[in-house]
């Protein structure tokens, strides 16, 4: 009888066992699903500046981007970053040479002492023609900050604990900051720039009412992009009132180049 009634109760019993290492591998799940901080990644974006291989950490962003996205999207982003990104270091190759052979990047085309010697003259006529590569280059870095905003929406754990930098993020994030300032103010996309930022800061302030936190990787990201936006507006203010870098940038957002400041104030020196 003993046994019998041993042998009905067994089936039921053994759910019960069987519960204790399933419970225990979502805890390893969730325990796993705190991605460490990723200074190898973060280091590419700061030093390398993609002059050197920039599809690599754009790829190395997107595969460890704890949200997944089509990868339809991804190819499509990939694709027009790196024909943007292209663009975009012709255009500053062609600025630099010409730079270093006496053009003054603070004045316009017309009134450039090398582009008036230009025969013949239906080149100089012609606005800005070599600048023309800009507006479509720049438009183009749309998809670098979706990924980027993408990659930011999955940094949240439930976990306040988690949610520190560590030390070597703390020596990165200021040479972060600083790159991503030459990126707005030199290649004139602080429109893009400040929408991405406030996103970011929407969303954290909606899931800290769900009581998520940004981790290691997601603190990483938004600090970098709070001291950019400092930087910026140190920029801004510093160069308010020049006369000259107000007739070259008429428009409502004033955010000057850094290389037209270096025509105007620094070389002009030598």
């Amino acid at each position: 009888f003993h046994f019998g009634l041993l042998r009905r109760r067994t089936p039921g019993a053994l759910p019960l066992i069987r519960s204790f290492p399933r419970h225990s591998s979502v805890k390893a799940d969730e325990a796993a699903s705190t991605a460490p901080f990723h200074l190898d990644l973060w280091f590419y974006f700061t030093l390398q500046n993609w002059i050197l291989d920039f599809g690599r950490p754009i790829a190395m962003l997107i595969e460890r981007s704890p949200r997944t996205l089509p990868r339809s999207m991804i190819y499509v982003s990939i694709i027009t970053f790196i024909m943007g990104a292209s663009i975009h270091l012709v255009g500053d190759s062609v600025n630099h040479r010409l730079i270093f052979s006496g053009y003054q990047n603070h004045l316009s085309v017309r009134e450039n002492p090398i582009i008036k010697n230009l025969k013949p003259e239906t080149l100089v006529s012609t606005p800005d023609r070599f600048t023309a590569y800009k507006p479509s280059g720049h438009s183009l870095y749309i998809p670098f900050f979706l990924i980027l905003f993408m990659y930011f929406s999955g940094c949240f754990t439930p976990t306040k604990t988690e949610s520190v930098m560590p030390g070597a993020a703390l020596l990165l994030v200021v040479p972060s900051g600083l790159y991503y300032w030459y990126l707005v103010t030199e290649g004139q996309i602080f429109i893009l720039f400040i929408f991405t930022f406030f996103a970011m800061l929407a969303l954290v302030l909606h899931q800290k009412r769900k009581r998520l936190f940004l981790d290691s990787n997601g603190l990483f990201l938004f600090y970098s992009f709070a001291i950019t936006l400092l930087l910026v507006a140190l920029w801004v203010a510093w160069l308010w009132n020049d006369p000259v870098l107000r007739k070259k940038y008429p428009g409502v957002i004033y955010v000057p180049e850094p290389w037209a400041f270096y025509t105007l104030h620094v070389s002009s020196r030598h």
